[in-house]
């Protein structure tokens, strides 16, 4: 192959993967406007770069979240060679009356520092973390000031706990950027023990326990950490996932439910791979936005490039909109040079009917109507009565673009950003170009 040629096929492949990230439909992205307990961060464990954030540092309550600095001081008790794995650890009146989820020890026993670690990360026991935490610091109140100054050595600065478990106290909060650098230090720090949050189910007396934290089977790579819920917070996880010799840890806050918080986690993760990817290898493209988040939009619209053309590009995706003609390099033609296709029609007159939006891409034609027939009904004002349409993208596996059509600029502007504060992803593009 020519080294004209590879390189353009290079960067084909580049421009693919960043529309694949684009087109794909998160269960709820972009969704801080409708849920205000949501947040989330995603960073790249090797370089520590932040990948996506959506309000990392807004106070949340971390639920069973609040575990994983309760094991980090357990961990570390046993590397001081203050207990072992055989230690045990009694039982008190007030460490057996936490309510569930728990392991309903009884006052007067002891449980083995070991089983005590996969009680906390299979089960989530409630009053094996107030085992924990009398035997670590003779209460759950001094451990709870122990807690919270461990998370100010870790740089967790805006963290407070009250009680090991993480069970309801105003007073308890974190926030996700918090809980992403507490994930981090216990695969840094205690390597050795990490492989126990990889743990989906524990016997205990005879009874085998499973665990909640289903993206341990679910995600390929997932291998750890921590699910969490109370009330006040939602549905919380942490999780760690390696995928090509790269590992991306993540937090999700504020689920609506946990099935639709493992899935919108599933789709940070596999964006987040993507963007850390092109990242490495420096194309311009990963500064775009592929996660629709308020932060990447900020990257965007900041970013300096070298000329004047990849300066439009990055104003284009500041304002949630994929690179004119990037579905057309997609499908692969190498005969032109890409990234003079990507910007053909960014420099054109605006402001006149011809754009568009779009909602999705389905392997169904029905599947594809309903979703832009629900995103139309989802807008309002001047938006309530557009047209819907359904494109068939062709290629090797047959695909159908739902879209909202014959726009005005703005128009489109305006409605995708009005579907995003209800959480649908969209993508504005000129008429005429993608197919």
């Amino acid at each position: 192959m020519a080294p004209t040629q590879s390189i353009a096929t290079s960067r084909i492949h580049v421009v693919f993967l960043f529309c694949m990230c684009v087109a794909g439909l998160s269960l709820f992205a972009t969704q801080a406007q409708a849920n205000p307990r949501y947040a989330s961060i995603v960073i790249d464990a090797q370089s520590g770069e932040v990948l996506s954030s959506e309000h990392a540092d807004a106070a949340r309550y971390p639920a069973s979240l609040t575990k994983m600095m309760t094991l980090y001081l357990l961990f570390e008790a046993i590397e001081e060679g203050r207990l072992t794995m055989e230690s045990r650890l009694p039982v008190s009146a007030h460490a057996a009356a936490q309510p569930p989820s728990k392991l309903w020890v009884r006052p007067g026993q002891t449980i083995a520092v070991e089983e005590a670690i996969l009680a906390l990360i299979v089960k989530s026991a409630n009053d094996v973390a107030a085992v924990v935490a009398e035997g670590l610091a003779g209460s759950e109140t001094a451990f709870a000031t122990r807690m919270t100054a461990k998370a100010r050595a870790l740089g967790m600065n805006s963290t407070a706990f009250r009680n090991a478990s993480g069970l309801p106290d105003d007073a308890q909060v974190t926030t996700a950027r918090d809980m992403a650098t507490l994930s981090m230090r216990l695969m840094h720090d205690f390597p050795k023990y990490y492989g126990y949050f990889s743990s989906t189910q524990f016997v205990y007396l005879g009874k085998t326990y499973k665990g909640h934290n289903r993206l341990l089977n679910s995600y390929a790579g997932a291998d750890g950490l921590k699910t969490g819920y109370i009330r006040a917070s939602g549905f919380n996880v942490a999780t760690s996932a390696i995928k090509d010799g790269r590992r991306i840890v993540s937090v999700v806050m504020g689920g609506f439910t946990a099935k639709s918080r493992d899935a919108h986690m599933a789709d940070l993760l596999d964006r987040g791979f993507v963007r850390a990817s092109l990242l490495t290898r420096g194309d311009w493209i990963a500064k775009t936005d592929i996660f629709g988040t308020a932060e990447s939009m900020r990257l965007a619209s900041t970013q300096k490039t070298a000329t004047a053309s990849m300066t439009v590009a990055a104003a284009q995706a500041s304002e949630t909109s994929a690179p004119a003609g990037a579905e057309v390099i997609a499908q692969g033609d190498a005969q032109e040079d890409p990234i003079r296709l990507l910007l053909t029609d960014m420099d054109q007159g605006a402001g006149t009917a011809g754009w568009m939006v779009q909602v999705g891409a389905f392997s169904n034609r029905d599947g594809a109507q309903a979703r832009a027939h629900q995103a139309a009904t989802a807008l309002s004002g001047e938006f309530r009565h557009t047209r819907v349409s359904v494109v068939p993208a062709g290629g090797e596996r047959q695909m159908y673009r739902a879209r909202l059509i014959d726009l005005g600029e703005s128009q489109a502007r305006r409605s995708c950003q009005q579907l995003a504060r209800q959480g649908m992803d969209c993508v504005v593009l000129r008429a005429g170009v993608g197919g």
